[in-house]
């Protein structure tokens, strides 16, 4: 079907995007990262360097459960600032929480891993811990005869 040259070749496709623009635009937008993490391994063990800026010490937490280190952050914070008469002239409140959980093992336990929690960042050392296979215990059938 020949269609007039003012709508393009392409109608139906330029009608929708342009109603799904503000979608797409929606989806391009990056998702903030939280809790990035670098991993460096050495011949003793891995070691974590986990980004929490803006978080305090008493506010983390790291537990190890099953094999997995889980380290955990909540902010809980207030801003105000008042004018003379006592009116807000800007409020802002921080709540929220991340998490984030790395498999280490069966065999490792808390008192193996070290953490330190320093300029935002927290590293954590958690010791390589070679798994010994379990003895095969053998059964011997008897034979009478």
């Amino acid at each position: 079907m020949l269609m007039p040259s003012i709508f393009g070749e392409n109608l139906f496709d330029d009608f929708f995007d342009t109603v799904s623009r503000p979608i797409k635009a929606i989806r391009q937008t990056p998702v903030p990262q939280v809790m990035r993490t670098d991993v460096k391994e050495n011949d003793k063990g891995f070691t974590l360097d986990i980004d929490l800026p803006g978080y305090k010490k008493e506010n983390i937490s790291a537990e190890l459960k099953e094999g997995y280190l889980t380290v955990s952050a909540k902010a809980d914070e207030e801003h105000e600032e008042k004018a003379e008469d006592g009116t807000y002239i800007r409020r802002e409140r921080t709540f929220g929480s991340c998490s984030r959980s790395f498999y280490v093992g069966e065999a490792i336990e808390e008192n193996d891993i070290k953490a330190k929690f320093e300029d935002g960042i927290l590293k954590v050392f958690v010791p390589k811990k070679e798994v010994e296979p379990p003895v095969e215990e053998r059964k011997y059938i008897s034979i009478e005869g």
